[in-house]
This record gives C-alpha cells, structure tokens and sequence, in this order.
C-alpha cells in the first residue's frame, strides 16, 4: 500500500500540479484570443533554460530565480505576439494556429542553437526522501513544487475574481465584441494574458526541470497532456483545467501501478498515451469537459 502512495499517488498530484499551471495558460489563451497555441510547450522550455541560464552563471538554488525567470519568460512572450501574433490579430483561427505551431518550431531550434541538446540539470547531487512514520516517503523537491504550484493557482484565482484585469479577462472570454463596446482596452486584456499564461507556462517547466530534467524537447512533450488536462476541464474554463491537470496526472501514473499481478498494468513509456486516450475520448463523449468549457 505505501509503495502506491509513495511512487504512484504522490508524483501523480506533483505532475498533476505541472500540468495544471501549463493547462490555465493554454485555457486562458483559448478562452480570451480564441485559437489553440502550440507555442505554449516551448514557452514552458524556455522557463527551465532561462533559469538553468542563471543557476549555471551564479551556483545559486534554481527557485530563488523563478520571479525573474518568470518575468524574462513573459517578456520573450510579448516579444513573440507583437511580432507574430498580432498582425493576424483578426485573421481567421486556423492562421493564428499555424502561425503557433510554426513559432513552436523556431523556437526549438533557437534554443537547441543556444543550449544545445544534451540533458542537464539545475543540481548534480541526489536529494534523500524524509521518512515519516516509518514507511511514507516525500521528497522535498515534491512539497516545494506542490506548495509553490498551489500558491500560484491561487494568485490566479485572486486575480480572476478580485482584480479590474481578472475581470476585464472573463469578460472578453465571454465576449469580445461586448467587452470593446463597454471601454475594455482589449489589448491590455491581451497583454496581462500572454504575461499570465507564459508566467505559468514557465513555472511549469521549471518545476519539471527541478522535478527531473533539462532538455530541448520537455515543452514538446509536455504539449499533449496539458492540451489534454485543458479539454478534460473545458476549455475557456481556468478552474477546469487546474482540475484537469491533476486527474490527468494522477491518471498517468496510476496506470503503471501493478493493479493486477505484480507487472505494471501500463510500461511507463505509454504514460503519454493515457493522457491521448482521455483527450480523444473527452471529445468524443464531453467535448465542454467537466466545467462545460467552450465548444467550437
């Protein structure tokens, strides 16, 4: 029993916590400018190189830079939608996803120049798990990622509800049109969502990065289950996707638990094939997910 809370239960809710701070940016994205962006796995990419960047430069630990790697993230961001994004501002949707998907692909391979492709990370020495009553065993690096992951959701939730931006937010999701003739500055509410959404898509690939890894192709693969956790919420949907996040992590790793026998039910390997399965099925059954998101 304590080997599937301590290597199934407890890294599912941390990856869950990830891949529920990628999937708000991508709802937010969706629900406020209305086309999916598949920018948004390098932007988590280039958040864990920004601050592999400044460990490497100083030998500090890597969290003490998350409030500036956030705010360089959010700016190479706002970078890519004054020169990409908002000269198709009005362009029909499946423009602006293929102009995402094309700037995913440059910015690959600008950070693969850059960086380079090896593996690396932000520490070289092994972290021992604290022993508590005897048999649970927590990593601290999980109880950072989680407390820092749920500190974030709630500035998102203390954003959305009580501040004039948060509002002008949910307002332009509901309605653009309606939002403009009201004297909503449109693209101010554009702006604080691409800071939003890259400030969370960068803490989750940096709380990835400390969890596990660097390397040039973690947004990538990130891509999937976040889109999955965003469409399993509802897309447009902020609280869907927080909830989202974490039933597809948890999910994930619960499928190579030995539920029958003593052989994994699932290889680890076909973690991100569960994660397909659920989106695939969400659309087929629920395409407005569980908060009943958008439907286009």
């Amino acid at each position: 029993m304590m080997d599937f809370v301590n290597f199934h239960l407890i890294p599912g809710v941390v990856l869950g916590s990830i891949y529920a701070l990628g999937a708000i940016g991508v709802t937010l994205t969706f629900g406020i400018l209305r086309f999916a962006n598949f920018a948004h796995g390098e932007t988590m990419t280039l958040g864990a190189y920004l601050t592999l960047t400044l460990v490497l430069l100083t030998g500090w630990h890597a969290l003490l830079f998350l409030p500036v790697a956030l705010a360089l993230t959010a700016l190479l961001v706002l970078a890519m939608d004054r020169m990409f994004f908002r000269p198709l501002r009005h362009a029909p949707s499946i423009i602006l996803v293929i102009a995402s998907f094309g700037l995913m692909l440059m910015v690959r391979s600008l950070v693969q120049v850059i960086w380079g492709t090896e593996l690396q990370g932000f520490s070289k020495g092994i972290t021992l798990p604290w022993v508590l009553f005897d048999s649970l065993r927590v990593f601290p690096k999980h109880v950072v990622i989680l407390t820092a992951a749920i500190a974030l959701m709630v500035a998102v939730h203390v954003l959305l509800r009580h501040t004039r931006t948060g509002k002008a937010m949910r307002a332009m999701s509901d309605s653009p049109e309606l939002a403009r003739l009201t004297g909503i500055d449109t693209e101010r509410v554009v702006r604080a969502t691409w800071i939003v959404g890259a400030g969370l898509a960068a803490a989750a690939g940096i709380f990835l990065a400390y969890d596990s890894h660097v390397e040039t192709l973690m947004g990538f693969k990130m891509l999937l289950p976040v889109f999955a956790s965003a469409l399993l919420g509802g897309l447009g949907r902020p609280y869907g996707a927080m909830a989202g996040g974490l039933v597809i992590g948890v999910v994930e790793e619960l499928s190579t638990y030995a539920w029958i026998g003593s052989e994994p039910l699932l290889p680890p390997g076909y973690k991100a094939g569960v994660a397909f399965a659920i989106m695939v099925a969400i659309l087929i059954w629920r395409p407005s997910g569980l908060f009943r998101g958008r439907v286009f």
